[in-house]
């Protein structure tokens, strides 16, 4: 195969993008167009492929190109860098990767109407700022029937390289885009309801019948420890709460998505 290229040298430029960029220059990497995201291991980047991310560039371990990698290196024709386990191993959290990168672009985001017009179940985070739990919850979403998945600009973002992997490529799964300060009325404009998930005085039950009941629903979900803002609970045409024992008050939001999307997805 004339596209593979031997890197010996962690030094070397066309490790840049997996080795010495952060996430933010990835994200501006070719400005003004969307920049880039890694994905890791074969499960992901084929699931990536499928939803139909475009690849730059493959970086893997040469046992990987007839190994666990043929099926992504059949269908991608790109660059591909192979180096020894020594240079490889000097990546940040290379272990957790399958011994197998992929360097993608970004596609436009669509729009709320967009993403939504086929929903019935959606989630609204609210600047739930922490990878890990953004991908938790895709995960969660994906597993348990949500249709899409909105985020305010202060969330981490899905294509961070950590929260793509905690997901399990899920999110590429589940329709997403960010949303400005006026998603609450655009859902309302498409005839969704909007249920926040707080411990308010007047929260009732997760599933209670007139909330179970709605043809078209959004669950919001706020920030680990302060949760939603009071205007965005005080906007919502529901708050709900999950019933606790114990005198425990509260969940993880990753999990507390999870029983969530479990209840209001039946």
């Amino acid at each position: 195969m004339d596209n593979i290229i031997e890197i010996n040298d962690f030094s070397a430029p066309e490790l840049d993008v997996y080795a010495r960029l952060s996430e933010r220059e990835l994200l501006r990497y070719d400005e003004p167009s969307g920049g880039l995201f890694i994905a890791e291991s074969p499960k992901v980047i084929e699931r990536a492929l499928d939803a139909g991310c475009e690849p730059v560039s493959l970086l893997l371990e040469p046992k990987h190109i007839a190994g666990e990698a043929k099926d992504v290196v059949a269908r991608c024709g790109v660059p591909i860098y192979t180096a020894p386990l020594s240079v490889l191993t000097k990546l940040v959290g290379f272990p957790l990767t399958r011994g197998v990168l992929c360097a993608m672009r970004r596609r436009a985001e669509p729009p709320l109407e967009a993403v939504c017009a086929q929903a019935r179940r959606v989630a609204v985070l609210e600047d739930v700022m922490n990878p890990t739990n953004v991908g938790a919850i895709f995960r969660s979403a994906a597993a348990l029937g949500m249709d899409a998945v909105l985020l305010t600009r202060a969330c981490a973002d899905p294509l961070y390289r950590r929260a793509i992997r905690v997901s399990m490529g899920n999110v590429f799964l589940v329709p997403w885009t960010h949303v400005g300060a006026d998603w609450s009325a655009r859902l309302h404009r498409l005839g969704f309801r909007t249920a926040a998930m707080a411990l308010t005085d007047d929260a009732v039950p997760l599933g209670a019948p007139d909330v179970a009941a709605e043809p078209r629903l959004a669950v919001v979900l706020g920030t680990e420890g302060d949760g939603l803002a009071a205007k965005t609970i005080a906007d919502c045409d529901y708050a709900v709460r999950i019933p606790m024992r114990r005198g425990v008050d509260s969940l993880n939001v990753a999990a507390a998505s999870a029983v969530a999307f479990w209840e209001l997805g039946k």
